[in-house]
């Protein structure tokens, strides 16, 4: 059983990728900071339908507490399977952004994914098996007006993961990216109606959570051990 960490498990779609990589026979550690009772919830209904699973919190904008939290996890073994799925929106025109708004939103996606990836790496190497996927976002490629921010943050995960897998490539460690379209969660259903996205992505719909947690968990399996550094967009056919 090898074990997984989720970050932000306690979303829609963190807690479809923990709910799918505990089904694959992986013992998942979701991730929560802010709302630690939801990631309870993700864990409890993991373990309820026979999977192996527990929630964990830690801040991971804060990069000495994300150390100390996860050196208490490795005592336990090495962390093989990463997913990077934490991530922020504070939206608002570039002329008119606050210099809060463009620090948080980049402290969290792509601060936090230096701060929960680089620990985990010398134990994971050590295994010479890993699996290491960054939840990105359509944002990242195409730009989406008022998220320059997010499209910063995101997008520096796309350099960040095609310079890791190339560290990586000769230890059995495969580093990916999945970049989600318009999925249907709570927080896009009032962002996104019917007729925006039948306006904007060519399949007429929003993707679902278990659509990205899918290609995650491909991503994560042995049989995506010669896919790495790659961008998988999961939009529909957005261009």
């Amino acid at each position: 059983m090898k074990r997984a960490l989720v970050t932000g498990g306690s979303g829609a779609i963190g807690a479809a990728i923990a709910h799918r990589l505990a089904a694959a026979g992986h013992h998942v550690y979701v991730h929560a900071y802010s709302q630690p009772a939801r990631a309870q919830a993700v864990a409890a209904s993991i373990t309820a339908h026979g999977g192996s699973a527990e929630a964990i919190q830690f801040d991971i904008t804060d990069a000495r507490s994300t150390e100390a939290a996860l050196s208490i996890l490795l005592q336990s073994g090495p962390v093989q399977i990463l997913v990077n799925n934490a991530g922020i929106h504070d939206d608002a025109p570039l002329p008119g952004m606050r210099h809060e708004q463009w620090s948080r939103v980049i402290d969290v996606s792509l601060n936090g994914f230096f701060n929960t990836t680089q620990p985990l790496l010398m134990p994971m190497i050590r295994t010479r098996w890993g699996r290491i996927i960054n939840i990105s976002s359509v944002t990242a490629v195409m730009g989406n007006r008022g998220q320059s921010n997010y499209a910063a943050a995101k997008a520096g995960l796309h350099g960040a993961t095609r310079t890791l897998a190339l560290e990586l490539a000769s230890r059995g460690i495969t580093v990916n990216t999945v970049a989600p379209g318009i999925i249907a969660t709570p927080a896009t259903e009032t962002v996104f109606p019917r007729e925006v996205v039948d306006r904007i992505v060519p399949m007429k719909r929003a993707g679902t959570p278990e659509e990205v947690a899918a290609a995650v968990a491909f991503l994560a399996s042995g049989e995506a051990g010669y896919i790495s550094g790659q961008i998988l967009n999961v939009n529909g056919a957005m261009a």
